[in-house]
């Protein structure tokens, strides 16, 4: 029986070199449906991965994790076309509008803090959100509520007795406790959306884990390490091509005394690919699964403890939950006859 895999953000990046690793394994043992935000860039990308592996079944969804609409469509599409979910890689992501301390950057580059300075952004990034058309925060919708709204849209493809599914998060090494505030998850007044988005998700897989494991779903986390993709490349949107060219020998350099620059996004999504062969029963709820690569070029996953706690994992469940039934209403206010979710009850 195939495993069906749906990779959201999966057109470029981390999430496009997964496909290929996955097709490569097993070209014809997998249905891989691409969840994107932008159709023509998903179209170039299934035709590349055809190319590679033109026997495979590569699939198109068009979703868009910052929209509350587009979420529930797509969720509706997939549970018309596939009776299971065997994976579900919640990869999508947005890194917005960095403003890039340049005193800061050079200070740290004769600092002990360089390499945590490359790898996390830590000190010379401060960023500025903007607000979907549903109200809500915009990275803090498309890197974790719209994910968390799809997992409880996917609830009946997902969740089957007899046998397991997973969910898989790409977090961060910026996901960081102190840029996250639990009266505040959405981070209106706080300058560090990405990382505290980030942590959120690292807290929501543990409730996750809490709340559907009897049911056969179990949810994981990893971390790419710093990896040089459209993601990066935004840090800096102004600074030359040619400049991160020059840089790269400053980052293989780098990579020999430290195993998180993975640099490559194949190297990235090494943990994801790795957790692929795992028995989900068997994952540490409380680990995230870092992308590692050693100066050699050997790559590995290695599991780490998270800075969470279960109080704090669960409190932010019970706040997702009532914002999804408030955006749920306002929908329904909006448009009458859109589909109502049957958790909605729960959630209210």
């Amino acid at each position: 029986m195939n495993k069906v895999v749906l990779v959201t953000g999966s057109n470029s990046g981390i999430g496009l070199a997964l496909c290929e690793r996955l097709l490569s394994q097993d070209p014809e043992g997998l249905q891989l449906c691409l969840a994107c935000r932008n159709m023509r860039r998903a179209e170039a990308a299934r035709s590349a991965l055809l190319t590679s592996h033109p026997t495979a079944q590569v699939s198109l969804l068009q979703m868009d994790t910052s929209s509350i609409s587009s979420v529930i469509s797509a969720a509706q599409e997939v549970r018309l076309r596939f009776q299971r979910l065997d994976y579900l890689y919640l990869n999508a992501g947005i890194m917005p509008n960095p403003q890039f301390d340049v005193k800061a950057f050079f200070k740290g580059l004769f600092s002990s803090n360089v390499i945590t300075m490359f790898a996390t952004g830590e000190g010379i990034l401060t960023q500025k959100d903007g607000v979907t058309p549903d109200g809500l925060q915009e990275v803090f919708t498309t890197n974790l509520f719209g994910h968390f709204l799809l997992v409880r849209e996917l609830e009946p493809v997902l969740c089957h007795e007899g046998r397991t599914s997973q969910l898989i998060w790409t977090s961060s090494s910026n996901a960081h406790r102190s840029a996250f505030n639990l009266e505040d998850v959405q981070h209106r007044g706080g300058t560090q959306p990405y990382s505290s988005s980030k942590y959120a998700s690292d807290l929501l897989s543990l409730a996750l884990n809490t709340h559907y494991n009897k049911q056969g779903l179990y949810s994981s986390v990893i971390c790419p390490g710093f990896v040089m993709t459209n993601l990066t490349y935004g840090i800096l949107p102004s600074f030359p091509a040619f400049l991160w060219t020059l840089l790269m020998p400053i980052f293989w350099l780098i990579r020999m005394f430290t195993n998180t620059f993975t640099l490559t996004p194949y190297n990235g999504a090494e943990a994801l690919f790795w957790l692929f062969q795992q028995k989900p029963e068997s994952l540490d709820p409380y680990a995230k699964y870092h992308s590692l690569t050693s100066g050699l070029g050997h790559n590995y996953t290695q599991p780490r403890k998270m800075d969470i706690d279960l109080e704090t994992s669960e409190s932010l469940y019970e706040k997702l939950l009532h914002l999804e039934s408030d955006v749920r209403k306002k929908l329904q206010t909006e448009a009458p006859h859109a589909p109502i979710h049957p958790a909605e009850s729960e959630s209210s």
